[in-house]
């Protein structure tokens, strides 16, 4: 597989590992009244879609500074897991800012 075929199924990978991560702490509209949930799910959709890209930026330049031999396995992992926490931290709080203004 070429460089660039293996960045981009990385960079799959890391998105839905992202959408993963987001939903295992439990779906961020359940905390909100039925009748708000909807909406809720619309935001939190758009939130998603929004940074798309630079999670799919952010798997690319690992995946480059992986085969240039600047991070090992472990690194790798590690720096995955502590973007995917931090990403989806924001997503969070800007729903619940966008949740409040509804």
């Amino acid at each position: 597989m070429k460089l660039r075929q293996r960045s981009l199924v990385f960079a799959s990978f890391l998105l839905i590992a992202t959408y993963s991560a987001a939903g295992a702490a439990g779906p961020p509209c359940d905390q909100y009244p039925p009748a708000k949930q909807s909406r809720c799910a619309e935001i939190w959709k758009e939130l998603n879609d929004q940074d798309a890209p630079i999670i799919a930026q952010f798997g690319l330049d690992q995946q480059k500074r992986r085969e240039e031999g600047r991070i090992d396995a472990r690194q790798h992992l590690a720096e995955n897991m502590a973007f995917i926490k931090h990403a989806t931290q924001k997503r969070l709080e800007r729903l619940r800012a966008r949740m409040q203004k509804e």
